[in-house]
């Protein structure tokens, strides 16, 4: 402090307590520090590295509470006044806060040093934490109170526990002090008024919770990019002073620059960040440490901007007359918030104002159909824009021009379907040219042809017909072919045997397979779409159920696209198909593992039932991407489907609705003669509620999933299954795959020096917040002297009498506590117990003493 005042005083450690010195002499330089001078009555002498500094007290005072705000409660449509009485030189800056957030509509005041916060009617929206917050150029303090509402008693109703986070347990300390006050012994009474007046004055806290104890602190904060961000939380400590210090995502050391401002008071803290920018997004880890121990808390920071434009360009499908289905892929990053939802915009060809765009729908997915605003055979480009609580963002790269259609989309039919007869004179290469091989199969290989005479393109199933057997399955398969004519199964067209080749030729289905398909980048795949593909199956199912068939290996190989744009399936691969007559029950013995019924498992036998367990499970994966009965090895699978064991991963099902779940549980029901036909399946909720005329909000499903199920069964096909399933076990295990680590981060080096250095910012030379008292006391009466003494690391206290060391002994008792207070207890009194007492209080920072006289009297 300054030098050159008036009027010596003399200043203790960092509180500077102001001293008079005792009579009308004045002392150079205040008390000795080298000398000690044992001259009684209340005097103070102290010795540090630093010295002992004297000067004026400052002029200006920091605001402080003399009244803290006090909790409240108030029923619905009553009114409440918060006050409270603040102290400090003046100009003071009072603001209040709700629940964190400024106050502006209610009426507030500030006269008198009372400041007040008045609200009128009101209502549960008002119930919460208020904070009135006081400032000048020395400093800045608070307090805060609870406000209750109630709806069972007018009026107002006030707690009288105080929530001033800086002064609660002041209040607590008075009233347990008042407790104490009949009935207890000397030494208590002494000890709690020492400290009690001490604290009270220092504004210490003391509780007999943690040391440290965050109060509803922030878990979020979120501010626009521009604004100010206000990080803040209090706290309750068991004692003063507190140490802090903020960490940015656990590895930076926040200290204030040209845009940042850290702040800690008592038992606050806060960081305020000037003109927010996206790169001040993270985690911000306040650390608090006080004598006792220490406490932290993480809040985050979003610094929300606008999203980016979407990734792709819109891609259409199922266009028709007047509407059509855009899908397109998110923002790379949202902005530091969720995206709301999206803007479609579409530019008409030959527009009479060139680049004029049109809003023409919103929707909060990245998929959704567009059923207004386009006229038939119109073209039109299409562009998206997404859009968050900061704004919108700049459009997505504009479509290809798309042409509305002229009429509505018609199921593709043949002309005329034809009943095949084996031509026994000829080989398909008389007629076709063959090309490449499309798959393999248990009974034969897959070809590509092309008619030598037409240039059309058809695919030829080439059996293995080398036994008997192998020839009466193939004609089998022919046969029943020959009873299958609809537009959802690939329709055999012809058939060759001529030694040794055995072949049947059928459509050419040039679209691949469905699930191949929903994979692709481009390609729609939301739970309305997976409806519609299960719909076209049931249909073509519900046909060759009529015709007394059952297809015995439906999987996803099995289902197919059409074309390469289109919408539309076909079934595929009778190899295994049979049919049933009536009084002779079928039983079999073949099928995939993970697609298979229970009854074909137990050999039980079988009927349209068990195509429809099949339906269920590809349903499953359809929707999901996950196999419902897969197991590590064929045997735990069986054991899973003879089970009828699933359950639906609450994080792939996130997104499907009720109907469809109760869809699947219909079909994979243990039972066969429990679940649904082909006629009521396609008359549940589910296939309802997907027809044209409701419309019914789109989300696109994730395909990673779908992706991995498909590289299995690719893998399955190999003969690797067991290594693949392996190597994805591994690599989706490893923690950046789960999304999680089960390690807690760790500080950086940086953080880590920072936390440690809050030990030492704590630390503090010896001074006594309370001196020994001069007293005079009768012979043979018990005398206690008392102080209180503070400093870190705890000092270590020494008595002297009469400049000799003093030790325990059966008059003598010496005592220090944890919190301080030093006692000095002499039994007996004797006249040569008078003179002076000096108590020393040592650690490495420095020395405090203190001293006072007592006089025996005879």
């Amino acid at each position: 402090m300054d030098k050159d005042d008036k009027k010596p005083k003399t200043y203790v450690s960092t509180f500077r307590f102001a001293l008079k010195p005792q009579g009308g002499k004045q002392k150079e330089n205040g008390l000795g520090t080298t000398k000690r001078m044992l001259t009684g009555n209340n005097k103070l002498r102290c010795s540090s590295a630093a010295g002992v500094k004297q000067g004026k007290m400052w002029s200006v005072e920091s605001p402080t509470f003399k009244e803290p705000i006090r909790d409240g409660s108030v029923c619905v449509g009553g009114d409440i006044t918060f006050q409270g009485v603040i102290t400090g030189t003046q100009p003071l800056n009072v603001s209040w806060l709700h629940n964190g957030i400024v106050v502006t509509a209610s009426k507030t005041s500030f006269k008198n040093s009372v400041a007040s916060l008045t609200l009128t009617q009101c209502s549960t929206v008002n119930a919460g934490e208020y904070t009135c917050m006081a400032e000048n150029s020395a400093g800045r303090t608070s307090s805060s109170a609870l406000l209750q509402i109630t709806d069972y008693e007018a009026g107002t109703k006030e707690i009288p526990t105080s929530s001033n986070r800086e002064q609660r347990n002041d209040v607590s300390l008075k009233s347990e002090s008042r407790k104490n006050t009949v009935g207890s012994w000397q030494h208590r009474e002494e000890k709690d008024k020492v400290i009690r007046d001490c604290r009270l004055q220092t504004k210490t806290p003391t509780s007999k919770g943690p040391p440290l104890e965050f109060l509803d602190p922030p878990e979020k904060v979120e501010v626009c990019v521009g604004q100010q961000a206000w990080l803040h939380c209090e706290f309750r400590s068991s004692s003063l002073p507190v140490a802090c210090c903020w960490i940015y995502n656990k590895a930076k050391v926040v200290s204030g620059g040209s845009r940042v401002t850290v702040r800690s008071e008592g038992t606050q803290s806060s960081l305020e960040i000037s003109q927010a920018v996206p790169e001040d997004t993270g985690s911000y880890t306040v650390i608090v440490r006080n004598r006792h121990g220490s406490a932290q808390h993480t809040l985050s920071l979003s610094v929300i901007d606008r999203p980016t434009p979407p990734s792709s360009q819109p891609v259409a499908s199922r266009v028709s007359t007047q509407s059509l289905v855009l899908s397109w892929t998110g923002p790379s990053y949202d902005g530091g918030t969720a995206v709301l939802g999206y803007i479609v915009e579409a530019l008409q060809e030959g527009s009479k104002e060139p680049g004029s765009w049109t809003e023409i729908s919103r929707c909060k997915n990245t998929s959704h159909q567009i059923c207004s605003g386009l006229e038939p055979l119109g073209r039109y480009r299409f562009r998206v824009r997404a859009w968050n609580f900061a704004g919108t963002s700049e459009p997505s790269q504009e479509s290809l021009y798309i042409k509305m259609a002229a009429a509505k989309e018609k199921k593709h039919e043949p002309d005329s379907y034809v009943t095949v007869t084996i031509d026994t004179q000829h080989k398909v290469r008389d007629h076709y040219n063959v090309h490449e091989k499309l798959g393999v199969g248990k009974f034969g290989e897959v070809y590509r042809l092309t008619h030598k005479e037409t240039g059309k393109e058809f695919a030829a199933k080439f059996y293995r017909a080398r036994t008997s057997k192998d020839k009466s399955e193939a004609h089998k398969e022919i046969k029943i072919m020959n009873k299958l004519h609809h537009p959802k199964i690939v329709q055999c067209l012809a058939a060759y045997e001529l030694r040794p080749e055995l072949a049947m030729v059928m459509e050419y289905v040039a679209g691949g397979e469905l699930f191949e398909r929903i994979v692709d980048e481009n390609f729609e795949h939301t739970e309305p779409t997976s409806a519609r593909y299960v719909q076209q199956i049931l249909e073509g199912m519900q046909y060759v159920h009529k015709q007394k068939i059952i297809h015995l290996d439906l999987k996803p190989e099995n289902i197919v696209c059409v074309d390469t744009s289109g919408t539309q399936i076909k079934i595929i691969d009778f190899g295994l198909a049979s049919e049933l007559v009536e009084g002779k029950p079928l039983m079999v013995m073949h099928g995939t593992p993970e697609f298979v019924a229970p009854e074909v498992i137990n050999y039980e036998p079988v009927g349209i039932e068990t195509d429809m367990w099949s339906i269920g499970v590809i349903c499953f994966i359809l929707l999901s991407g996950e196999s419902p009965f897969q197991g590590n090895n064929d045997a735990e699978t069986f054991s899973l489907v003879t089970a009828a064991s699933f359950e639906f991963d609450p994080e792939s099902f996130e997104d499907i609705s009720d109907e469809a779940k109760d869809f699947i549980r219909s079909l994979l029901k243990k039972d066969r003669r429990s679940r649904l036909s082909c006629t009521e399946a396609l008359s549940h909720s589910w296939m309802a509620s997907f027809t044209p005329l409701i419309r019914r909000p789109t989300k696109s499903l994730n395909k990673e999933k779908m992706r991995r199920f498909l590289t299995r069964r690719k893998w399955k096909k190999t003969g690797q299954a067991v290594l693949a399933l392996n190597r994805m076990a591994n690599l989706y295990s490893r923690p950046e795959f789960s999304g999680s680590s089960s390690e807690e981060p760790v500080w950086s080096r940086e953080a880590e020096a920072a936390i440690q250095s809050l030990d030492k910012q704590l630390q503090t030379e010896p001074h006594f917040q309370q001196a020994l008292k001069d007293i005079t006391l009768p012979k043979g009466v018990t005398a206690q002297l008392t102080c209180l003494v503070d400093g870190y690391p705890q000092p270590e206290v020494k008595w002297l009498h009469n400049e000799e060391p003093l030790c325990d002994s059966s008059r003598v008792k010496m005592q220090q506590d944890e919190d301080g207070f030093c006692s000095l207890v002499v039994a007996d009194l004797a006249p040569s117990d008078s003179g002076i007492y000096v108590c020393i209080a040592q650690n490495k920072l420095g020395e405090a003493m203190c001293s006072a006289k007592l006089k025996v009297e005879l």
